[in-house]
């Protein structure tokens, strides 16, 4: 029977069969060694085909065969392990939560999620949450920090999950959609999906006063399919987002405003850093391209880890 997987746990998967029922699955250990090098060979959003076996008189499932992904969005942990990890495949769109503070979310983060965003070819979607708690100021820095990425053509929302505000436009973005939730723990990912979803009921937590950190709430990443024909995948809270995969010479082509000019360099193969004539570095002195960015670009090419307490807004 041919099915989609809705949730993993990393031993077993919880898989919407095409009869419309639910079934619990395992995988044959061939899968881990079939040269997939991630933590989880089987992924949230896979498209799987699988046997179903009578165990004491309980229907389990093994899975047999993944067919090929569309897409997929994968990190590697910033811990000692470096493990590679893929969050959920076959994905329409990204909504990436956002905040100022409590807790902060950094450009350094951002850049790298959008990153692998453009590398696997997946629309992403800013949403700066928690607009209702920020005094004039903070409101200020939010409208600059979403005016340097409208700029380079992603669409930001300022919205607040416990008010209401524009979570009606979220919802009709999500329409005939896939579509993926994720961001920092404590940024109202669950507190945003309720308010899209009210029957739902995922759990959520209070911030760490001490760290400003979010408290883990969603321990699997699980998909939930929704009353206004739409799929939403919540994802566990991210602390780092390490870019996995992606060659040296191609990462300018996923900043899209460096995609934009980089055919003016006088090197067709620029990296942008030392070279002459460098139409990016030319756009980054006349205005045209945020420093944030820019800095960004040069810590993942150096192959530095996502430190998300950097605050690297600035040319400083």
């Amino acid at each position: 029977m041919k099915g989609t997987v809705y949730k993993s746990t990393g031993s077993w998967y919880y898989v919407k069969g095409e009869d419309g029922k639910y079934y619990d699955c395992r995988i044959k250990g061939k899968f881990r060694i079939k040269g997939i090098k991630s933590t989880n060979p089987v992924a949230v959003g896979d498209k799987v085909e699988f046997d179903i076996e009578d165990k004491e008189g309980a229907e389990q499932g093994v899975i047999k065969k993944i067919d090929k992904r569309e897409n997929y969005i994968i990190r590697k942990s910033v811990n000692l392990s470096k493990q590679i990890h893929i969050i959920a495949s076959n994905i329409d769109q990204v909504f990436l939560l956002i905040t100022l503070n409590n807790p902060p979310t950094f450009t350094t983060f951002i850049d790298r999620f959008l990153v692998t965003a453009e590398a696997y070819g997946i629309k992403a979607v800013l949403l700066f949450n928690k607009i209702d708690t920020y005094n004039e100021d903070e409101l200020v820095e939010i409208k600059y920090l979403a005016a340097i990425y409208r700029e380079v053509g992603y669409e930001c929302i300022g919205i607040s999950a416990k008010t209401g505000k524009n979570v009606e436009k979220v919802k009709e973005m999500m329409l005939g959609k896939t579509s993926m939730f994720s961001g920092h723990s404590g940024t109202g990912k669950s507190t945003l999906i309720n308010a899209l979803e009210p029957g739902l009921n995922l759990k959520t937590s209070e911030i760490s006063g001490q760290h400003k950190q979010g408290q883990h709430t969603t321990t699997f990443a699980e998909m939930f399919d929704l009353s206004f024909d739409a799929r939403i995948i919540d994802t566990p809270g991210i602390k780092g987002f390490g870019v996995v995969d992606i060659e040296r010479e191609e990462l300018g082509n996923y900043f899209p405003e460096f995609f934009k000019v980089k055919q003016n360099c006088k090197f067709h193969n620029c990296m942008h850093l030392e070279e002459p004539q460098c139409a990016v570095k030319e756009a980054l002195e006349e205005g045209k391209i945020a420093w944030s960015r820019y800095k960004s670009y040069l810590q993942i090419l150096e192959g530095e880890e996502d430190n998300y307490r950097t605050d690297i807004y600035k040319k400083e």
